[in-house]
């Protein structure tokens, strides 16, 4: 397929910059696929679409304040850094905006922090950097396409209610529509609730460059699922019930340990007529690892039986999973017509489920 298939024309006024003041307040999209059909709703009305025993899987991935506002030694020109993977404890893969030379000096948080690019997009800092100075100096990572500095507020709205294991440069932006009260509905009335760990990276965020997106190659992601989980999802699968996959990363977190969940496969609900060989970040399938499953239409989906997802940037890799979930030609209706309704897309934007 042709990454220009994956394209659309979104007016800038839909880009939501800010959270509506409820999570749960935003509009829902229903995409039903046996019915090839589109419905309106808010998303208070979720738990509609839950059956008992069916099983919600969210991701419990805590985004870090690893962005961080500096000046260069020598010019005192502002940088904005993004510190992405920890090489060691002073020594981070960093993206650095405006560019800067290898050798040169950054400083933050007036001088108390310093640190030297190195090796072109690699930051060594002048002290081990732990999770209390990245608090101190760091502001949440707000993706560009918000355009304003993050404000205190973006503390909680940037995360989810569930977060709880520290390592994510961007939020699981899917589950920042739960409330703890609609969870606790859900699970008292119906069903059950388990989580997985996808560290958001690069990986998610990483641009298509080529025109065949077959040669994408997606960065590795690191994720942990418990054999809880994965015993809870196997009873579901056994019992004919559904899996509700919570955004992107877990869906990509299910399909990788899916020979250990199913040890079966399941119909294809993408296009194609062949199964799609996902690229693993290593041969061996375990409940702990790293990957770099790149999904998109024509993959077969072993796991993740309904999606909850946002509303993604065209050309990306998780609007092609989202493709490959539904079907490109549903999923293409569904944001032509989401852009005429004026939904509000991306982070802070509303939700979309697809049964």
């Amino acid at each position: 397929m042709k990454l220009s298939d994956f394209d659309y024309i979104l007016p800038k006024e839909l880009i939501a910059q800010y959270p509506l003041v409820k999570r749960d307040g935003c509009r829902l999209m229903v995409v039903d696929r046996r019915l090839n059909a589109i419905f309106h709703r808010h998303f208070k009305d979720f738990s509609e679409y839950l059956q008992p025993k069916d099983l919600l899987v969210l991701n419990n991935t805590k985004v870090m304040p690893v962005r961080l506002r500096g000046v260069k030694k020598d010019t005192l020109g502002k940088v904005d850094v993004l510190l992405c993977n920890r090489i060691s404890g002073n020594k981070f893969e960093a993206l650095i905006k405006p560019y800067v030379a290898s050798g040169k000096e950054l400083v933050f948080n007036h001088g108390s922090l310093k640190a030297k690019v190195v090796q072109g997009k690699v930051l060594e800092f002048n002290k081990a950097i732990s999770l209390k100075i990245l608090e101190t100096i760091g502001v949440m990572p707000l993706p560009p396409y918000i355009k304003r500095m993050p404000e205190g507020s973006d503390i909680l709205s940037y995360q989810t209610v569930y977060a709880k294991k520290m390592g994510a440069i961007a939020s699981p932006t899917a589950g920042l529509h739960f409330t703890k009260g609609l969870l606790d509905k859900i699970e008292c009335q119906k069903g059950r609730i388990e989580y997985v760990t996808l560290h958001v990276g690069l990986g998610t965020f990483k641009p298509v460059k080529c025109d065949d997106i077959k040669d994408h190659v997606m960065e590795k992601e690191e994720y942990c699922i418990s054999k809880k989980t994965l015993t809870a999802i196997k009873r579901v699968k056994e019992k004919g019930k559904r899996v509700f996959a919570v955004g992107t990363t877990t869906t990509r977190v299910l399909e990788t340990v899916a020979d250990v969940v199913t040890g079966y496969p399941a119909p294809c609900v993408g296009e194609g007529k062949s199964p799609v060989t996902p690229r693993l970040a290593s041969e061996k399938v375990s409940n702990r690892g790293y990957t770099n499953l790149f999904i998109y239409p024509g993959y077969q989906f072993k796991v993740a039986d309904c999606l909850l997802t946002n509303f993604h940037l065209p050309k990306t890799t998780l609007l092609m999973l989202v493709c490959a979930f539904a079907g490109r030609d549903l999923i293409m209706r569904a944001y032509d017509e989401a852009i005429k309704g004026k939904y509000r897309f991306y982070s802070y934007g509303d939700a979309m489920l697809i049964i």
